[in-house]
């Protein structure tokens, strides 16, 4: 019924044009708002959908680290556990620490991953090497694949028709410092470059792989001695589940950790740049809420008739109250419905037409990436009505307080 009130009031023609106007204006206002901020939102999903697939093709589901140190033991019965667990699909051992690349005069500091053969199971590093071959070779031939920028960086050439660079790699001596001599500090080896990986600059510029055997032996580690684990789940497995199940089984020598908190900094300024875009989007559905208390406050006036007949008749204050609040949601709810309309037209567009470029070129795709989500779509709307609500109280305040007067 208030509804009802609400539309006929807001289709009638009033006796001033100014109030039709400001009506249709604060419409339009909450339906560019609207409009805008789901864009943003799902241009924002569909850069973090983007940057976390990158992330993801490096980082594990789990990863285990020692919490103390540099690295840790785990025996054969441990990793036995490990892979018996019903979410672990498979477990990548790892050596890892900063060396010293070298190709003839060419130099690049590098964080050198030393891994076995499950590696190519657990991330999708593999799958990203768009030069030769990812070869991790053994501990008497190491093969290594670098970073695109680290490749540049460093001259390395993995091309079939010519012979690969064979690279020096300086790295330090498991607890071996000598003052007098640091020489005996370090350990030098060759390995073979046979392949190149592209992901992301982050990886790109400062990661080489290589046989974890080939590691160990420079390094001094000891049989059963790692720097990490890097685990991969099966698909149906939860990774907060998982992460506190490995965890108890491991103890609290070890530290264990999910892709997300792998690279904590990231994700939370995704998200923090995502909300802050939404609050100040948010603004502008406060300029309309400006334009929709002055389109009620001058309803109010030009209905003190209606509304002295609707009292007359046995309207109480809440009626009157519900009625004019009413024709503020009614406003809104037309905002966003044509906001909601109109960035679904455009995010189709996008999709399917790509209109909307990225400038520069240097980017992985040359256009903005879209992905819509209900969520953003609900609290949008909710955001919205409960403006809406707010900027609709004083007038339907002042309206439900006016006295009968009839003449």
């Amino acid at each position: 019924m208030y509804l009802t009130f609400a539309w006929r009031y807001f289709k009638a023609k009033k006796s001033a044009n100014a109030i039709n106007m400001i009506a249709w204006v604060t419409v339009g206002v909450i339906t560019f708002a609207i409009a805008c901020q789901i864009l943003v939102l799902s241009v924002f999903n569909g850069f973090e959908g983007l940057v976390k697939s990158l992330y993801n093709s490096f980082y594990s589901d789990i990863k285990v680290t020692p919490a103390k140190g540099k690295t840790f033991t785990l025996t054969p019965q441990q990793l036995i556990s490990l892979k018996k667990q019903a979410g672990v699909s498979a477990i990548s051992l790892i050596a890892e620490d900063k060396a010293l690349l070298q190709n003839e005069a060419r130099r690049a500091i590098v964080y050198l991953k030393g891994v076995d053969s499950n590696y190519t199971s657990v991330t999708g590093v593999a799958a990203k090497t768009y030069q030769g071959k990812f070869n991790i070779g053994t501990a008497a031939e190491p093969g290594l694949i670098v970073g695109a920028g680290i490749q540049d960086a460093a001259a390395i050439n993995v091309n079939a028709a010519f012979q690969a660079s064979v690279l020096t790699l300086i790295l330090p001596k498991k607890g071996k410092v000598s003052i007098n001599d640091p020489t005996q500090s370090l350990s030098e080896g060759l390995v073979k470059a046979t392949g190149v990986f592209t992901i992301q600059s982050d990886f790109d510029n400062k990661y080489a792989i290589t046989n974890i055997d080939f590691v160990k032996q420079q390094m001094g580690f000891k049989e059963n001695e790692f720097s990490a684990a890097e685990i991969k789940l099966t698909d149906n497995a939860s990774l907060e589940a998982e992460q506190l199940l490995l965890g108890k089984l491991l103890g609290s020598a070890y530290k264990v950790q999910t892709k997300y908190e792998q690279n904590t900094s990231l994700y939370s300024t995704m998200k923090f740049e995502k909300w802050f875009i939404y609050a100040v989007l948010t603004l502008i559905l406060f300029i309309a809420a400006f334009n929709m208390v002055s389109a009620l406050t001058m309803l109010v006036l030009e209905k003190q008739k209606d509304i002295s007949v609707l009292q007359s008749m046995g309207a109480d204050k809440t009626m009157i109250l519900k009625i004019f609040l009413s024709e503020g949601l009614l406003l809104a709810s037309i905002g966003a419905v044509a906001g909601i309309l109109l960035s679904l037209l455009i995010c189709f567009l996008q999709l399917k037409f790509k209109i909307i470029k990225l400038q520069g070129g240097s980017f992985l795709i040359d256009y903005f990436p879209v992905k819509l989500q209900l969520t953003d779509f609900l609290l949008v709307a909710f955001t919205a009505i409960v403006i809406a609500f707010l900027a609709s109280w004083f007038p339907a305040r002042k309206a439900s307080g006016q006295l009968i007067e009839l003449r």
